[in-house]
């Protein structure tokens, strides 16, 4: 257990402010029309410009688009691409009608090649057509919550009906890259897939320069019209510290995700006040064969801080003064919470043993 840590907590009287956190106002100067710099873990704002204004999004759309195929087909499902697909506007990978490949690899083309024939036909693959499958990434965006994204197509020509928001765009990015098959490709540099069915190979190369040029990137994506201007989201972990970045119409995007990224590294850091198993609370017992029953959290306790943060507080809350025998391992008896900055984290504690009913003695038993 860090004792140290523990000697700083106050335990079980404290109460934490649940004001609202403030994060920093002042933000690096970026030529982004919107922009915003978020926790991956808590989705936290920790820097932002009119982050809330509706916006095109151009091939950035490609982060739902692959979000929607994984919650309507299984990667290995083989695709056959339809003539709509073929010919595609934009970027492409040249698909042949006819031509089988599969999710997966199609996927590589989506989110590496930027390829719009690829997400048509992922799009007719899983829907039927593009407007039924616009509706299912529509449905998927409204169950995360957010009320200002529109999408019309799953690849991001412009359409007046077809935006999203910095803001948006950031939560849509972080359940995106909570995928394991998604984060590994947007952290994919090249790669290769079949070619109409051929021996030869096409080439699949990642557009995001951020991977090669900024220590700990993940990913994300790139976009590009002229009516949107350059859209870039890019992600980057350093320290157990994921940092997602959204620009909407940023003339300058590599530098002012670069500037923003390091402003969040500078400023914040992941601090873990507890690892799974590290704090442990003696509940008192009774009708057990102990007097008291060891609990343990069964989650680590971390947050997001300014580097020069205060101290925190710990409480322990429970509905129960004591337990009561039996006890079994893994049952949940209280919780415990840190604060630090109004800012708050909580787990469950769970008992670390069996503990069984202590048998009535007999009379006689008593009195020897």
């Amino acid at each position: 257990m860090k004792k140290a840590l523990i000697l700083i907590l106050t335990v079980a009287t404290l109460f934490c402010s649940l004001a609202p956190f403030c994060c920093a106002q002042e933000i690096p100067s970026v030529s982004a029309k919107s922009a915003i710099l978020i926790d991956a873990n808590s989705a936290e704002v920790l820097a932002a410009k009119n982050e809330r204004e509706r916006m095109g999004m151009a091939s950035t759309t490609k982060i739902i688009t692959a979000l929607t195929v994984l919650s309507l087909a299984d990667k290995d499902e083989t695709v056959t691409v339809t003539k709509e697909a073929v010919g595609t506007e934009g970027s492409s990978v040249y698909l042949c009608e006819g031509e089988k490949l599969t999710v997966e690899q199609l996927l590589y083309a989506l989110l590496l090649s930027s390829a719009n024939d690829a997400a048509i036909a992922l799009a007719i693959h899983c829907s039927g057509s593009v407007d039924s499958f616009a509706d299912k990434m529509n449905t998927a965006v409204a169950d995360m919550g957010l009320e200002d994204t529109h999408l019309t197509n799953p690849h991001g020509l412009y359409d007046d009906d077809h935006y999203t928001t910095a803001y948006d765009l950031a939560i849509i990015t972080r359940e995106a890259i909570k995928n394991e098959l998604l984060s590994d490709i947007f952290a994919t540099y090249k790669a290769t897939i079949p070619f109409c069915g051929e021996n030869d190979k096409r080439l699949v190369v990642n557009h995001n320069k951020m991977l090669r040029t900024y220590e700990g990137a993940i990913g994300v994506k790139t976009g590009f019209t002229k009516k949107t201007g350059r859209c870039l989201v890019s992600a980057a972990e350093r320290d157990g510290l994921t940092l997602i970045c959204v620009t909407l119409n940023a003339p300058d995007d590599w530098r002012d995700h670069t500037a923003l990224l390091n402003y969040g590294y500078e400023k914040y850091c992941r601090h873990v006040f507890f690892d799974v198993g590290e704090y442990t609370y003696d509940m008192p017992l009774t009708g057990g064969t102990k007097d008291s029953v060891t609990l343990t959290n069964a989650q680590p306790l971390s947050l997001t801080l300014p580097k020069d943060r205060s101290e925190a507080a710990l409480t322990v809350t429970s509905a129960l003064r004591f337990a009561y025998a039996p006890v079994r391992e893994g049952d949940v008896y209280a919780t415990l919470t840190v604060c630090c900055q109004g800012k708050s984290v909580s787990a469950p504690l769970t008992a670390v043993e069996n503990v069984n009913i202590c048998k009535e003695q007999k009379f006689s038993d008593k009195i020897f």
